[in-house]
C-alpha cells in the first residue's frame, strides 16, 4: 500500500512537493488542519516564508499538534521547513518546532537576487542509500545551517555548510529538491516512514 504523505499546504510551493511525492511512489495529501494531520504517515514542510507559516500555524491552532506529530512521525522540511524544524533560528530569532538539533540562519545565502541553481556531490551516507549521481540544488533565499548537534548526520554540503541533514526520523534541506526532476531526496524520506 502506498504511503500517505502530507504536505503542509498553508503557504509556499506545496504543489511541487505533491508532484515529487507522486513521482517517488507515495500518495500526497494536502494538510491544512490538525484533523488532516492525523491521517498521514509523514509530513513535508515546504519552502515559503517561515514567519508567515508560523503565524498561520498559530492562527489555525496547528503549531502544537505539528510538534506532537513530529515526536512520533517523520517530517521533511525544505528551506523554510528546515527553519521550522530547527532548535534555534537566527537573523532574526524566531520560534521553531525544536525537532532537529540545528541552528539555522534565515536568508543566510542572501536575498532573492542571490538565489542559484547548481549541482553538489552528496556524502557517501546519501549515495549508499539512494544511488550514484550529483544532486541538483535550487537555493531561493535559502537558510544556512550554522550548527548541527551530535545526533545530526550531514548528507550533503555546499560552500562549507550542511544543506541536507537527517536526525532520526526527520530530514531537512536548505535547498528545494522538489524543483528538480531527481526524486532521490523524496525517496529517502519515504524510507524513513
Amino acid at each position: 500500500m502506498k504511503k500517505r504523505i502530507g504536505v503542509l499546504a498553508l503557504q509556499g510551493d506545496f504543489e511541487a512537493h505533491e508532484k515529487a511525492l507522486a513521482a517517488a511512489g507515495a500518495t500526497p495529501v494536502l494538510v491544512r488542519t490538525p484533523e488532516e494531520l492525523r491521517h498521514v504517515d509523514g509530513l513535508i514542510l515546504p519552502g515559503g516564508e517561515s514567519t508567515a507559516m508560523l503565524n498561520l500555524l498559530h492562527r489555525l491552532e496547528m503549531f502544537e499538534p505539528l510538534r506532537e506529530f513530529g515526536k512520533s512521525k517523520a517530517i521533511f522540511g525544505t528551506c523554510a521547513g528546515v527553519i521550522l524544524l530547527a532548535t534555534r533560528v537566527t537573523h532574526p530569532e524566531q520560534e521553531s518546532l525544536d525537532l532537529m538539533d540545528l541552528t539555522v540562519e534565515r536568508n543566510g545565502y542572501g536575498r532573492q537576487i542571490d538565489s542559484s541553481v547548481g549541482e553538489i556531490e552528496p556524502a557517501d551516507a546519501f549515495l549508499q542509500r539512494t544511488g550514484p549521481g550529483k544532486l541538483e540544488t535550487v537555493f531561493i533565499r535559502a537558510p544556512v545551517i550554522l550548527r548541527t548537534g551530535a545526533g545530526v548526520t550531514v548528507l550533503a554540503e555546499h560552500g562549507g555548510h550542511p544543506v541536507l541533514v537527517e536526525q532520526g526520523r526527520h530530514l531537512g534541506a536548505t535547498f528545494h529538491p522538489e524543483l528538480s526532476s531527481d526524486v532521490r531526496v523524496h525517496q529517502l524520506f519515504l524510507e524513513k516512514i
